[in-house]
């Protein structure tokens, strides 16, 4: 995993209340959660469908819809 070099925000105990992000790390970690929620979705779609359409079939519809 990429290097991700947070600071954290504390309160007068000293007890962290908050994590700061660069934008690019914030970013990075975004598109890492997406791409998660991606494939768990998939892998719910692969344990649920009984039927599955071949990508040829799939692509003529997309090209026949426009």
């Amino acid at each position: 995993m990429r290097n991700i070099n947070p600071q954290y925000l504390v309160n007068d105990k000293g007890q962290r209340t908050a994590v700061l992000l660069s934008i690019k790390e914030y970013e990075h970690l975004m598109q890492r959660l997406e791409d998660l929620e991606d494939i768990l979705e998939m892998d719910v779609a692969v344990r649920t469908e009984t039927e599955f359409r071949d990508y040829q079939d799939i692509q003529a519809d997309l090209i026949k819809d426009g």
